[in-house]
């Protein structure tokens, strides 16, 4: 037996399959498009995790049941056929499961639909060392997902491995697309798409129907092909990157500015800091302070370390900026008037760069990811910023008054492109 890897999985794979077999991540989320292989990568690679380590097991998931025979049972099917091992698995379909005959490692096969009994597994020898969730978008969040995965990596304390394919959803408000951009020790994001792909691989008629359909939707194109995260046409905030801010940068700026929204029961407290390069028009949001039934006095107590430094507040509560005034904090009302939130907003819209530590800023991350235009029940586009769920947005907007220029009152819409395709469209 005598099979190459080249000719098993894509260039654009090569480097990854070598950082594998290192042991080097403990988190692999694989995005792309339309015959990107990312699926067959994976399901070459538990196989071969699997010859190396007689201990391995892999638990393959979909988000229900009645998905998995016809796609990811299939996939490792089709992974052992390549690789011309068939002789020595035994395919189960009650319960649905992939034995290696020599050993007894398995490859179980589970529906996300029903956690409870992803405890009661049976491996029988070792331990599971690696999860695949395939179409990771369609599981509902990271809640699901980690409760599954301390149940099945619970117990020895082996090198375990999680894989999470999907074709990455249009808009940016998906979970999956915020989850990706939130820094973790031990996670690789990795993108492909089938121009990495050898042509025999997908046939001539699969590039034609791609290079169509770049021809006359290229928005459509870049999302299904391509893998990309095109958007709505609804987000507000194109211009928003999730990255972790460290100490020492945040030592170096000069230009902090503090905002704070009001808030208790229904709606959080909001304060955030922030730097503001005008140069550059960049703004790095970098501190936050935020929670439900928090009194001012409390708020007082965790921001008191930022009290010298000039915070701007909602001033449609001078109670309370009189009473954290009391307390030492160097704050004052915003000035607001007509037209400030469409002013400010754009103002935001217009930066060149928002970038927030979603560690340290989480709700900040979450409201400037998620904030977008409303539709009403005909699905028409409303043509006013909602105000909802923007309280980290609002601080921002009082913290920066005094960067802005001045509102000259006149009724203003948000600067959004609603092109769709290659034909262009309409800007409202």
């Amino acid at each position: 037996m005598d099979v190459r890897l080249d000719e098993l999985i894509a260039p654009n794979f090569y480097d990854l399959h070598r950082e594998i077999k290192k042991g080097v991540y403990d988190e692999i989320w694989l995005k792309g498009g339309r015959g990107s292989t990312k699926s067959s990568f994976i399901s070459i690679e538990l196989i071969l995790m699997l010859l190396k380590d007689v201990d391995f097991n892999a638990i393959v998931m979909r988000r229900y049941s009645n998905e998995l025979r016809d796609t990811v049972y299939g996939q490792i099917e089709w992974a052992i056929l390549k690789m011309e091992l068939g002789d020595l698995f035994k395919f189960q379909y009650a319960p649905m499961q992939i034995i290696y005959i020599p050993t007894g490692q398995k490859i179980i096969f589970k529906g996300a639909d029903n956690p409870s009994k992803l405890k009661s597994i049976n491996i029988g020898k070792g331990y599971i060392m690696a999860v695949w969730m395939e179409e990771v978008a369609h599981f509902g969040g990271m809640d699901p997902i980690r409760n599954i995965i301390q149940s099945l990596f619970r117990g020895e304390n082996k090198k375990r491995v999680s894989f999470y394919s999907y074709n990455p959803p249009r808009s940016g408000r998906s979970w999956v697309n915020q989850e990706v951009k939130i820094p973790k020790d031990g996670r690789l994001i990795h993108s492909s798409d089938y121009r990495d792909v050898p042509l025999e691989w997908l046939g001539e008629r699969f590039i034609v129907d791609a290079e169509h359909l770049r021809k006359v939707n290229d928005n459509a194109y870049r999302h299904e092909y391509l893998g990309e995260e095109v958007g709505t046409g609804l987000e507000v905030f194109l211009n928003v990157t999730l990255k972790r801010i460290r100490d020492c940068d945040i030592k170096q700026f000069d230009q902090i500015r503090q905002g704070l929204d009001w808030g208790y029961a229904a709606d959080p407290l909001c304060f955030v800091r922030m730097n503001y390069n005008r140069k550059k028009r960049t703004l790095h949001i970098f501190d936050e302070i935020s929670g439900l039934n928090m009194f001012n006095r409390v708020f007082y107590e965790k921001a008191q370390q930022f009290s010298k430094v000039l915070t701007t507040a909602d001033s449609a509560e001078p109670k309370s900026i009189d009473e954290v005034k009391s307390y030492g904090m160097n704050i004052m009302g915003a000035k607001k008037g007509p037209g400030s939130v469409e002013s400010g907003t754009k103002f935001l819209q217009d930066m060149e760069q928002i970038i927030i530590d979603p560690a340290r800023c989480p709700l900040a991350a979450r409201e400037f990811i998620n904030y977008a235009l409303e539709t009403d029940r005909n699905g028409e586009i409303k043509h006013k910023f909602p105000d909802n769920d923007n309280h980290a947005i609002d601080s921002c907007r009082y913290a920066l008054e005094d960067d802005m220029p001045k509102p000259d009152n006149t009724p203003t819409v948000p600067i959004i492109d609603f092109s769709m395709g290659a034909g262009g469209g309409n800007r409202i």
